[in-house]
């Protein structure tokens, strides 16, 4: 098993997928003075969102009924399962660490969400490697990313609404705690946070919105026939591994940038982004595994370590978003410097050949019969 999983490893951090990871994390070490340009990461944004839902559209059109309802379960579940390990996530980082309670319920809302670039970065690996996973996986991308957001507006107004929340969010025995500024600031935000544009910015944001339109066409395309998606095919599926290397060039670089913020959280907050994607991972695929022998279904490995990846990874898009509109008391920089900084550079170079490696031990210890 160690021998697998030193495989594993070394195969996984050598890849170009990675050594484009650490460019850019050198990049930002060593101040070399480049700027990546803002217009070209979010056309490759634009492009890897669309290339997922793409592809996943045209599996979902070969897809047996049987397999759909296997798929419709599995997204019922995963959305439970990301909204119970964003409220544990909530208790472990007031337990572990000394954050506001109000950065607290934001960095729990990140972690109860899953992040997009974990996820096109372990499809890679896993097209590699030759590990088969299910259709499906990239709508489980979608759905599993509005618990997050979820959690995090609900955590956050119950804190405003316990009458104690300063106007900078701070709450009794927190430094700089102003009493004089509450009652003023729960006027100003009398109104329900899950207001309309809230709700706007949850469901129809643009990452959840272009993920949807590309499972659509690939789903309407492929349904016509091979000869209608084939010529798309060398776009969206041929090009793919080439600008997911662009992608995490720009990912090493920002999550380089984000570490200087750690100091701020203190020793239990480093601890935490370094341990919960390993538990929460770890809980999915014990999940996952679960689902498959209540079905008598088994899952490909592939499977498995999707869905590790997007219960231990954390949101950095989504997430912000709403936090920018509906939580702007709390600290931007500590739930990236987390999601970032520590578990998407954990996750892209450790945390996918320990998910291979746990995922091939449990299906190996408990078969399904």
């Amino acid at each position: 098993m160690l021998e697998e999983f030193i495989f594993n490893f070394t195969h996984n951090l050598f890849k170009p997928l990675l050594l484009f990871f650490y460019l850019g994390f050198l990049i930002t070490l060593l101040k070399v003075p480049l700027e990546y340009p803002v217009a070209l990461y979010k056309g490759i944004t634009i492009y890897l969102l669309i290339a997922i839902g793409w592809h996943g559209g045209e599996e979902l059109a070969e897809l047996e009924f049987a397999d759909l309802e296997i798929a419709l379960g599995f997204m019922i579940i995963g959305f439970f399962t990301n909204t119970i390990i964003g409220l544990v996530a909530y208790f472990a980082l007031r337990r572990m660490t000394r954050l506001r309670q109000l950065d607290a319920a934001t960095v729990a809302g990140y972690y109860g969400s899953d992040s997009a670039g974990t996820f096109v970065t372990c499809m890679g690996v896993l097209v590699t490697a030759n590990i088969a996973f299910a259709a499906y996986m990239p709508v489980m991308l979608a759905v599993m990313e509005i618990p997050g957001c979820l959690v995090a507006l609900y955590l956050a107004s119950k804190i405003r609404h316990s009458g104690k929340m300063d106007q900078n969010g701070n709450m009794p025995g927190e430094p700089d705690y102003d009493p004089k500024t509450v009652k003023a600031h729960d006027t100003m935000h009398s109104h329900s946070v899950f207001n309309k544009k809230i709700l706007h910015e949850i469901f129809l944001n643009p990452g959840i919105f272009l993920l949807f339109g590309g499972i659509a066409i690939g789903f309407i395309s492929r349904l016509q026939g091979v000869q209608v998606t084939e010529a798309n095919d060398s776009f969206f599926v041929v090009l793919f591994q080439g600008i997911l290397c662009l992608f995490l060039l720009e990912m090493g670089m920002t999550a380089c940038s984000q570490l200087k913020d750690l100091k701020l959280g203190g020793s239990g907050f480093i601890a935490f982004g370094l341990i919960a994607p390993n538990v929460f991972a770890s809980i999915g695929i014990m999940i996952a595994h679960g689902y498959s022998m209540l079905l008598q279904h088994p899952f490909e490995v592939g499977t498995y370590v999707l869905f590790a990846v997007l219960c231990g990874a954390a949101s950095y898009i989504a997430v912000p978003a709403v936090q920018r509109i509906a939580i702007p008391e709390s600290s931007p920089t500590l739930p990236l410097a987390a999601s970032l900084g520590l578990t998407f550079t954990y996750n892209v170079t450790i945390g996918i050949p320990v998910y291979i490696l746990i995922t091939k031990a449990l299906i190996a210890s408990m078969p399904i019969a």
